[in-house]
This record gives structure tokens, C-alpha cells and sequence, in this order.
């Protein structure tokens, strides 16, 4: 970037910055503590920002006014589209439902290979937003007959407020409500939003902390603990392991994976192990092979998981849902489109096992 260019875009974020009371909504922010000297102490996620005055948190979304923290991303939607639930992804959720998916600006992590991080690693007024209220989101879905909302893209823990307002009003009028998330979010904000989602797709980056802390800028300890819950609460769960070669693929991190699963979970939780593709600030490594998803994917069988899905690669077995008893193919898919799907009442048609899921 030259210099005219660089000097252009900070003078048109200061604009912004000065003229932000004129236009969107400004918001208090929910869980924060106010301290001496106009600080505040942010208590949304674990990270717990000390903020002074006129200082941002970590997420660039949450911001200290005259000893007050506001969010800066509510209703401010960076992104919309309606996309097949399978996107999610959610295999086992109503699938070949169609979801509205919205995102704001920012996230609470910062991981290297981002497929998003245009939009998440952006604060709100460096990208152009619709202002949509929680009433208007919902009036939308309504009139298009979209039964389901996705807050996802993102990390919608960072755009709480208006997610948790927009979950409520949602449930009211009798549309699911579905969260993406890597599940870095206190206890006592995911207790009060659980009520109103009706399934989370939770990332689980990597079983080392300590590749957490330095990587993604986050722990580890609090996404299992927030899985766990969200499981023990009865919300529809499907997790996702983005497999990256050197980094998380060894058989160290996947039985740990796998085995925590076991323990706190259940083998009935879909699994989906992603390809990775170079993105974002971590260009130096090749995509996954698929001999090495397919490996992956057959250490969790044989460990007894059911469910089973290796996404962002077409495959002939690991994309279809079959019987964990009679192992008919139930649900056949080929990427997002379902030709067929033979579960009827939430149960296999050949031996009647009850398939976990959430199916119509």
C-alpha cells in the first residue's frame, strides 16, 4: 500500500470513527464490570480485557466510552446470504433446509488460516454493513419462509447482543436458531443464551493449549468446557476439526480429540474433519491430502464414532449418513445437494434404529 493510499484509509476510518453516534444503533455491551479511573473489565470470553477509556477489546468490536462498554457491531450485518444447512456445517439438523446466515465484523480469536478473515479480522467500520434490527432480521426470514437463522461467517460471540436479541425474538415466531462458533465465550453468557439455540456447530481448532495460546490467541480448557455444556443442555451439536498437515494431524492431538469425545460426549456427535487450504498468513503449507482425511476419518470409526464426515474434499463414503447399526446408506449427498434422504420419523427405515439428529 503507498503511502497516499495508507494516509486515505486512516483518514476515512477516523471519519468513521467520529461520526459513529450519527448512524447504526449504539448499544451497552452485557457482561462487563466497571472499574476505578473509568476502566472497564470486558466478561464476555476468557480473555477479560482491562479496558481504559477509549480503548477497544482484542475483538476491535467492544469499546470503553466515559467508563461505559458499548458494542459496536450491533446490527451492523457485514454479511447475509441464504445458504443450504449443510454449509453449516449441520448434517444431522433438518438437513436440505435452507438457513439465513448473518455475520457483523470481528472475532475474539485470530487464527492463521482463517477462510473468513476479510470479515473477522476487520473491525466494523473498515468494512461497508447493512443496519438491521433484530425486528427486521426476523420480519425478513418470515416473508421469505426461512425457518432457520445461522449467526456464523465470523464469530458470533463477539456480536452477542444482537445475536442473543435476535435468538429470542426468533424462537417467538418459530425459527431455529443455529450458532458457528469456536465456542470462546464465558460461562455465564453461553447459560443465558443456550435457552435460544436450538443447535451449535462448535470449531475445535487443536487439542494443545498451548498451540491454542500462541496460533489462535485463545485456551483450550474453555472450548471443551463450553462443548460439554452445550451437549448436557440438549442443544443439537456438531463439531468441527479443521485437519491442518504438521500442525494438528498427528495421531497425539486426533486421539486426544477423539477420546475426549468419547468421555464427555458421545460417539453419536457428528464429527466433521475438514480440508485445509492455505489462507490467510499461512500460505507455507499444502492443502490435506486425502489419504490422510481417510485415515483420520477410519481411526474415528474404528474408535466407534457413527457419524463420520470429511468435508471441503468430495468423497464416496464420508459425505453420506448411513445406519450406525444396519449401516444403510440413509442420507445420500454429494457436497451441499441431497439426492435422497430415507430417515423417517428419526429412524432408519431397514432396522429401526433411532438416528440422533434433529430430522422432520
Amino acid at each position: 500500500m503507498d503511502t497516499a493510499k495508507k494516509y486515505t484509509k486512516i483518514l476515512f476510518i477516523l471519519l468513521l470513527l467520529i461520526l459513529e453516534p450519527l448512524f447504526g444503533e449504539e448499544k451497552e455491551a452485557q457482561f462487563y464490570k466497571k472499574l476505578d479511573a473509568n476502566r472497564v473489565k470486558c466478561l464476555l470470553c476468557p480473555k477479560e480485557c482491562i479496558l481504559k477509556d477509549g480503548q477497544r477489546g482484542d475483538c476491535g468490536v467492544r469499546v470503553n466510552k466515559d467508563g461505559i462498554l458499548y458494542t459496536l457491531s450491533y446490527g451492523r450485518i457485514a454479511a447475509s446470504h441464504i445458504d443450504p444447512i449443510e454449509k453449516k456445517p449441520q448434517y444431522h439438523f433438518y438437513p436440505n433446509e435452507e438457513i439465513l446466515s448473518i455475520a457483523t465484523a470481528g472475532c475474539n480469536l485470530h487464527c492463521k488460516f482463517c477462510q473468513n478473515w476479510t470479515l473477522s479480522q476487520s473491525k466494523p467500520e473498515e468494512l461497508s454493513y447493512s443496519s438491521i434490527s433484530p425486528e427486521e432480521l426476523i420480519s425478513s426470514a418470515l416473508k421469505k419462509k426461512i425457518s432457520m437463522i445461522a449467526y456464523t461467517y465470523s464469530e458470533p460471540v463477539i456480536f452477542y447482543e444482537y445475536m442473543y436479541e435476535c435468538a429470542k425474538l426468533a424462537g417467538k415466531n418459530g425459527i431455529k436458531n443455529v450458532m458457528v462458533t469456536a465456542g470462546y465465550i464465558n460461562e455465564e453468557p453461553l447459560k443465558k443464551l443456550i435457552p435460544y439455540l436450538d443447535a451449535v456447530t462448535l470449531d475445535i481448532k487443536s487439542m494443545d493449549n498451548e498451540y491454542y495460546r500462541k496460533e489462535i490467541g485463545g485456551t483450550l480448557n474453555p472450548v471443551l468446557k463450553n462443548a460439554k455444556l452445550i451437549y448436557e443442555n440438549n442443544v443439537w451439536l456438531e463439531l468441527v476439526y479443521l485437519v491442518i498437515p504438521g500442525i494438528n494431524d498427528d495421531d497425539g492431538n486426533i486421539d486426544l480429540f477423539l477420546n475426549w469425545i468419547k468421555k464427555n460426549l458421545s460417539v453419536d456427535v457428528p464429527i466433521h474433519f475438514l480440508r485445509f487450504f492455505p489462507n490467510y498468513k499461512m500460505y507455507d503449507l499444502p492443502p490435506t491430502p486425502a489419504s490422510e482425511l481417510s485415515r483420520i476419518a477410519k481411526k474415528a470409526a474404528d474408535m466407534g464414532f457413527h457419524f463420520i464426515y470429511i468435508g471441503n474434499l468430495r468423497t464416496d463414503k464420508y459425505e453420506d449418513t448411513y445406519c450406525p447399526k444396519c449401516e444403510k446408506k440413509l442420507i445420500d449427498r454429494s457436497g451441499y445437494i441431497i439426492k435422497y434422504n430415507k430417515i423417517k420419523n428419526g429412524k432408519c427405515p431397514y432396522c429401526g434404529k433411532k438416528i440422533a439428529g434433529r430430522f422432520k
